[in-house]
């Protein structure tokens, strides 16, 4: 019989058991017990993204309400105005 130490996949199996766990309350108010991640909450809890990234060019749809969009349609009624007060 081959001894527990020699054995590769018992070292990944008590890393496991000792890695920290995630500790957020599930539907039956106690603590989830899945390994944390990084950020300190499990894969169903919280997961390894926050969100979306700061600038995130991929939940682009169109541009009709971005800033140089709005700013052109501001300099036009801006001089629609002029153009109306000088008719006047």
């Amino acid at each position: 019989m081959q001894n527990q130490t020699d054995n590769p996949m018992h070292s990944k199996a008590w890393a496991m058991l000792q890695a920290s766990r995630c500790g957020a309350r599930t539907r039956s108010g106690r603590p989830c017990q899945s390994p944390a991640m990084p950020n300190g909450r499990c894969r169903m809890h919280g997961g390894p993204s926050p969100g979306a990234p700061k600038g995130n060019r991929n939940a682009w749809k169109h541009g009709a309400r971005s800033a140089s969009t709005m700013g052109a349609a501001a300099w036009i009624k801006a001089m629609a105005r002029l153009v109306d007060g000088e008719e006047a």
